[in-house]
């Protein structure tokens, strides 16, 4: 509760000649005398020091309606000097010598009211005594009624008026009056907007060493708003109201010595300000000391501590603290793990607006973490949080359009968010946004486009970017072909443990595609690719060992990785685990296994895989003997252009075997077989009697 002091009598050697002479007027029953004897006790002047000598006289003037000893009387009721203290004796007293029109004890009674102490609470009331002794020149009662004005308490709220008392007093030197009209320029309110009187009336206050207002001031040089921008000018208005206990100056500040600006960049005292912000509940100051906790910087790095104080932050709303909360609790640091804690945090963060919760709270959504699983909801979270530029909420709010869950599919919709996110930076987008180009998905088909954003993704490192690039230069796709820049790509991919480029590297060094040829390397490259489920290099790996390229000639292992390419549904795998099984290489010799992967290769178009099976039907290996059958297959894979399955499906035409005799058919099938330089069908057409077959 603001309130003057003693009342400074005007005492001076003409008024009191001297002490026992005071006295002796004072013991006479002269109420100025007592009055100024009552001073002299409070000050110890001429007289030890007493309040409670200075409250008899007093009480003694006030009783004969003295208004200075009636309100000095009030003073010390309300400080309880020389008398028990009471709140109802202090208004007692204040409203006798308000009455009489004394202008501190209408300012003090108007305090009163304000507060409420021992009188009900009154703006009006309050406004009442201000206004009576602003009107005298009271600069305290000037401030407080402009204060009413400016909030509207007891009066009409008038930012005009305020700014009128508040100036009246500010004139007068009141620090308090010159910081709230600072803040009346810093704010344009009942006045120009002008930063440059707002730090005018800032440094007024601040010079009298008022702590709010050195904070303002300090702000106003570290964001040069009014004042040409200073740290150090700054750090020296924060440290004088930080001292005084001023918990944003104190946060401030600490914040100075985290980033070293005009300060020793120093943690230790940043989280010594820090700390005694966040001990007087300074939300931002808990944040950050949390923040210090969490990273050891400053501190001995304790997850408990950290939040313990985001924890406090978040409680007052902090929506920073309220994300790392919750990130506390998704990851079970500092606290027992709770995806439910997680949501809750998150949750009063994102609808404060914060994107990074926003985010986070899209993706429990995404996966049913704490929630239950709901992509529209996850959608909703990532949508907000990409619109305020969150670079993986755009990200994921593209895979969202792009694969259709929570929204209508839309490979429009996809590109539009991915290349909002990838030109962020992020490369993921950058990555997805190049295949979207590179399959003309969302975005007319471009090569070029393809390669110029595969290329910023594979630059930050993202393998299948920089796979893909590989395999642009392989091909000359939107770039000059280049076999060399192709394995360069391929191999930073591969480093990485990207089994295609993995694959692709070693297909290079098979071939000497911009590398030395290799066997060696190939199977290097093609293990490490099999090893992760890569189905062609697994065939490929076989194949190496079924030959003998670089490694010991096994068909124990070529059939080991056959296998495991052939149930992936590789047909060429397929088809040479069908020939060991026919061949009885690696394994025991079945036809019947032969037939099985003979059909699962034949199935999925393979040529060889449907001659073979075709003569498996021809022969009755494996299979009951059917020549309708294996012409059904002769013929699919001479369709394809099969040389040894045109002679053979000529045979059966020749003879009628699973097809009605056909000479015409048989020539026609012999010759597209004999252009392929088949020596058998060459023989069949010069049985026939032809030897043309152009």
């Amino acid at each position: 509760m603001a309130k003057n002091e003693i009342s400074p009598n005007p005492t001076n050697a003409k008024e009191i000649l001297d002490i026992d002479e005071l006295k002796k007027q004072a013991e006479q029953g002269d109420a100025k005398a007592q009055c100024n004897l009552g001073l002299c006790y409070d000050k110890g002047n001429g007289v030890p020091q007493s309040y409670t000598e200075a409250v008899k006289w007093w009480h003694l003037a006030a009783e004969q309606k003295h208004a200075r000893a009636q309100f000095n009387l009030g003073v010390c009721y309300e400080n309880g000097d020389g008398v028990p203290q009471s709140y109802s004796e202090a208004v007692k007293w204040y409203r006798l010598a308000a009455e009489q029109g004394y202008a501190s004890a209408q300012f003090n009674l108007g305090i009163c009211y304000r507060y409420g102490y021992s009188v009900a609470q009154s703006y009006t009331e309050a406004v009442k005594w201000y206004r009576l002794a602003a009107e005298q020149g009271e600069a305290g009662a000037q401030c407080n009624l402009g204060l009413c004005y400016e909030t509207g308490n007891g009066v009409m709220q008038s930012y005009d008026e305020a700014v009128k008392w508040y100036r009246l007093a500010a004139e007068q030197g009141d620090a308090i009056a010159q910081y709230n009209l600072g803040g009346c320029y810093n704010r344009g309110e009942g006045v120009t907007q002008s930063y440059t009187e707002a730090v005018k009336w800032y440094r007024l206050a601040a010079e009298q060493g008022y702590a709010s207002a050195q904070y303002n001031l300090g702000y106003c040089y570290e964001y040069g708003n009014g004042v040409i921008q200073s740290y150090a000018e700054a750090v020296k208005w924060y440290r004088l109201a930080a001292e005084q206990g001023d918990a944003e100056a104190q946060c401030n500040l600490g914040v100075c010595y985290y980033d070293g600006e005009s300060v020793p960049q120093s943690y230790a005292e940043a989280v010594k300000w820090w700390h005694l912000a966040a001990e007087q509940g300074d939300a931002i100051a808990q944040y950050n000391l949390g923040g210090c906790y969490d990273r050891g910087e400053g501190v001995t790095q304790s997850y408990t501590e950290a939040v313990k104080w985001y924890r406090l932050a978040a409680e007052q709303g902090y929506a920073s603290a309220q994300y790392n909360l919750g990130y506390c609790y998704y990851n079970g640091e500092g606290v027992t793990q709770s995806y439910t804690e997680a949501v809750k945090w998150y949750r009063l963060a994102a609808e404060q607006g914060d994107a990074s919760a926003q985010f986070n709270l899209g993706y429990c959504y995404d996966e049913g973490n704490g929630v239950p699983q709901s992509y529209s909801e996850a959608v909703k979270w990532w949508h907000l949080a990409a619109e305020q530029g969150d670079a993986s909420a755009q990200f994921n709010l593209g895979l969202c359009y792009d694969n259709g869950e929570g929204v209508t599919q839309s490979y429009t919709e996809a590109v539009k968010w991915w290349h909002l996110a990838a030109e962020q930076g992020n490369a993921s987008a950058q990555y997805n946004l190049g295949l979207c180009y590179y399959d003309g998905e969302g975005v007319t088909q471009s090569y070029t486009e393809a390669v110029k954003w595969y290329h910023l993704a594979a630059e930050q490192g993202e393998a299948m970017a920089q796979c893909n690039l590989g395999f642009c230069y392989a091909r000359g796709n939107g770039v000059p072909q280049s076999y060399s820049e192709a394995v360069k790509w391929y191999r930073l991919a591969a480093e990485q443990g990207e089994a295609m480029a993995q694959y692709d590297l070693g297909l290079c060094y098979e071939r000497g595609n911009g590398v030395p040829q290799s066997y060696s390397e190939a199977v290097k490259w093609y293990h490490l690719a099999a090893e992760q489920g890569h189905a062609s290099a697994q065939f490929n790996l076989g194949i190496c060992y079924e030959y003998g390229y670089s490694v010991e000639q096994s068909y124990t292992e070529a059939v080991k990785w056959y296998r495991l390419a052939a149930e992936q549904g590789e047909a060429m795998a397929q088809y040479n685990l069908g020939g060991c099984y026919y061949d009885g290489e690696g394994v025991t010799q079945s036809y019947t296994e032969a037939v099985k992967w003979y059909r699962l290769a034949a199935e999925q178009g393979y040529a060889s895989a449907q001659y073979n099976l075709g003569v498996c039907y021809d022969r009755g290996e494996g299979v009951t003997q059917s020549y309708t059958e294996a012409v059904k297959w002769y013929r699919l894979a001479a369709e394809q252009g099969y040389a040894s399955a045109q002679c053979n499906l000529g045979y059966c035409y020749e003879y009628g075997e699973g097809v009605r005799k056909s000479k015409k058919e048989a020539i026609k099938w012999y010759k597209k077989s004999a252009k392929q330089g088949d020596e058998t069908a060459i023989q069949n057409l010069k049985n026939l009697g032809i030897n043309d077959y152009d």
